[in-house]
């Protein structure tokens, strides 16, 4: 536990320079990142997910979107979550980098769970508190109209901090999960300082579902969904619908359909062993989204867990 907790620690300390999310001219959006394989990753949609591998689970990921588009988002993410020795409780730390255009963003946000047993499975309840920061350097930018002012000076950088917390269940065979990704709202002034708020009518809501087929010990079906809607808007910002084939436990094929964005999306993904996992992804625009000549995203991920209970007799799906 000491060997964990002291990991945990060094996590947080070496990203805390991390550089936050963008703002535009009213309201201070976050602006959540768009992944392709969070599925692999819970901890990115809900902090309820923390310590549910079982093991310390570390998690890597790189993004490259809209890859034909100059000044195009980057982004990469890390993180790391584990059950303590009182295996009801977990801690994890997630941290996300992003860069688009002249600003470079990024978050760190600490998570804590607390796992109760609920029939043959159990219920997770989590909560996530931790900080985004903004910053656009407009020096490199070449201007043709001279002394424009709104290019004068470099945006001021933002410290926004935040809170979200959700709620998720799982056995070996289902999976379900509610989250507020952020429970603060920011504005800017007129002097251009961010400025906090707390709206209920302001919340996104983020559902996740899913469940495992099995047809034989060497074919399984993995169908999942996820949404995200909007108070504020009173629609859905994200709608996902997810399938995924594991071969003899070792190779997953997967496909998705992004309605919102008109997106489809292929994943293949290794399951070397039962601690070590690549993925690759590609996300193919459709619908009017092919209009725009984005070339589409592309997605790499690493996970590998250490400690771990898991058996090859055993794997775990969710």
């Amino acid at each position: 536990m000491r060997r964990r907790t002291w990991i945990l620690t060094l996590f947080i300390l070496f990203f805390t320079r991390a550089e936050g999310q963008n703002a535009d001219s009213g309201m201070i959006h976050l602006g959540y990142p768009v992944y392709s394989q969070y599925l692999q990753n819970g901890l990115m949609i809900n902090p309820a997910y923390t310590g549910t591998r079982g093991a310390l689970s570390t998690f890597l990921s790189y993004r490259r979107q809209w890859m034909n588009m100059p000044g195009s988002p980057v982004i990469q993410s890390m993180s790391l979550h584990t059950p303590m020795k009182n295996d009801r409780v977990a801690l994890g730390v997630l941290a996300q980098f992003m860069q688009y255009g002249r600003t470079r963003s990024g978050s760190v946000y600490a998570s804590y769970a607390y796992h109760v047993r609920m029939g043959s499975g159990k219920l997770s309840l989590g909560i996530k508190g931790g900080f985004d920061k903004s910053s656009t350097d407009y020096s490199g930018i070449v201007l043709t109209t001279q002394g424009d002012p709104v290019f004068s000076s470099n945006e001021k950088p933002y410290l926004l901090p935040n809170i979200s917390a959700g709620a998720y269940y799982f056995n070996d065979k289902f999976f379900a999960g509610v989250a507020v990704p952020a429970f603060l709202g920011y504005s800017k002034s007129s002097s251009g300082e961010a400025q906090v708020f707390h709206s209920f009518s302001n919340y996104d809501l983020v559902f996740s579902a899913g469940a495992l087929i099995t047809f034989s010990s060497f074919f399984k079906f993995k169908p999942s969904v996820l949404a995200d809607y909007s108070l504020r808007n009173s629609g859905i910002n994200q709608l996902d619908l997810n399938g995924n084939i594991i071969l003899a436990d070792l190779l997953w094929l997967g496909g998705s359909w992004r309605s919102t964005e008109q997106v489809m999306v292929g994943i293949l993904q290794l399951q070397v062993n039962p601690q070590l996992m690549f993925g690759f992804s590609y996300d193919y625009p459709a619908g009017r989204m092919k209009t725009y000549k984005t070339g589409g995203s592309t997605e790499f991920i690493l996970r590998y867990e250490f400690g771990y209970r898991v058996s090859a007799s055993n794997p775990r799906y969710f």
